[in-house]
């Protein structure tokens, strides 16, 4: 299939590399969620993210991940042509979810920057 990453989301922030880690290393760090699936995440990912694939993001599996909806909650996946995050993104929002930011380049652009990541490979 065709997938179609848009250049921005309405009414979300897109952060870079650079900007995630200013933002975890903050006072008020959001949830960094990656939205890859398994297959992807056994080749690395960001050490402080939480596993919550598009495939299995709900209002249900994200009230379980953060009960608060006005939480920061910070999306990403395999880079700027995964539309995981766009698509969890959407549910979020749909939720209730209103603090949202997206990471569109994603893990490949954190391993372009050479920041550490976690391989359990």
């Amino acid at each position: 299939p065709n997938i179609v990453v848009p250049e921005q989301i309405a009414g979300v922030a897109t952060v870079t590399a650079d900007q995630v880690i200013k933002i975890l290393t903050s006072n008020n760090p959001p949830l960094l969620v990656e939205t890859r699936i398994k297959k992807d995440r056994d080749y690395g990912y960001i050490e402080s993210s939480t596993s919550l694939p598009d495939i299995e993001t709900n209002c249900a599996s994200l009230k379980k991940l953060s009960p608060d909806k006005n939480q920061y909650l910070t999306f990403y996946c395999n880079g700027a042509l995964c539309d995981r995050s766009v698509t969890s993104i959407k549910i979020a929002r749909s939720c209730g979810y209103h603090n949202l930011s997206w990471f569109k380049g994603g893990f490949a652009e954190w391993k372009n920057q050479g920041y550490q990541y976690i391989n359990d490979k």
